[in-house]
């Protein structure tokens, strides 16, 4: 199959609509039409049910989707990363060039300590810093923005990458620093999971934010704000005391999982730079 052809089909899938993927694609209705079954008839399989109605996925027409959407995703990465390798994303940066992504103001010491570390290699490629909101880390790895990424382990899916453990920490609650909670020197998951005053913020796990009366949260700076506002309580790994205003309290949480950090890596990467990157954080772990 063409990549050519697999975006045709992704098209229709996902709009269910003949017509409407046309225009989404820039091109007319029948030549679209006679591309998917010329696919069909390559594949031997019937990959859309058509009828008065409309267009509905058969049972093959989905997994196609899936994994027409991952083939996509892939090729468009592998030519992100070759223009990157080549320099053509940025005539005026450097060539031997990684980009590490990283979620704002999460392990900052840790983050530190890897960049000095690699930059004394002396095979060192220079190291773009992608900061990411809460779980974009994921999406940038797969699209090919990054090379590598720090991804926090429950908060981040390490779904289709390689990856090494790098640190396990506990988690804090985060309170209004005048709230009667903030006196207390620790702090269970059920004493703040149902405050009147301060609905718990909800931060996304892997895209989707849990259903409940608190605010969905983008990133820290929006945390830090409606804490200090009073409007929310937050539960936060305890390298966030970095980004913490004097209007706060933290208070450690003894029964929270804890958060993980690994440094992750697509599965089929052949980068030197990377695998560099990758032995220089290994070396950071207390053995």
């Amino acid at each position: 199959m063409e990549t050519r052809e697999l975006r045709y089909f992704v098209a229709v899938a996902e709009e269910l609509h003949f017509g409407r993927a046309a225009e989404r694609l820039g091109m007319a209705q029948p030549p679209l039409s006679r591309a998917i079954q010329q696919l069909e008839r390559r594949l031997g399989v019937c990959l859309l049910e058509r009828n008065r109605r409309g267009v509905a996925l058969t049972a093959a027409g989905q997994v196609l989707l899936s994994e027409g959407r991952a083939t996509l995703d892939a090729a468009t990465a592998a030519a992100r990363r070759t223009r990157r390798a080549g320099g053509a994303d940025n005539p005026g940066a450097a060539r031997n060039r990684l980009v590490l992504a990283v979620k704002t103001a999460a392990v900052h010491e840790l983050l530190q300590q890897l960049l000095d570390a690699y930059a004394a290699q002396p095979d060192a490629a220079e190291v773009e810093v992608l900061q990411c909101s809460m779980t974009d880390q994921e999406a940038r790895l797969r699209d090919g923005s990054a090379d590598v990424a720090l991804m926090h382990v429950p908060y981040n899916s390490l779904a289709g990458f390689d990856s090494e453990e790098l640190m396990s920490e506990g988690q804090l609650a985060v309170l209004p620093a005048g709230h009667p909670l903030a006196a207390r020197k620790t702090l269970a998951m059920a004493d703040i999971s149902d405050l009147p005053d301060l609905p718990r913020a909800r931060w996304p796990r892997h895209g989707v934010y849990a259903p409940g009366p608190g605010p969905e949260i983008h990133d820290q700076t929006q945390l830090a704000q409606l804490v200090a506002l009073g409007r929310t309580v937050g539960v936060v790994p305890e390298s966030a005391r970095a980004w913490l205003w004097s209007e706060h309290a933290a208070i450690p949480l003894t029964d929270a999982p804890p958060v993980v950090t690994h440094i992750a890596w697509p599965t089929h990467s052949r980068s030197p730079g990377v695998a560099s990157l990758i032995r220089t954080a290994a070396q950071l772990v207390p053995r």
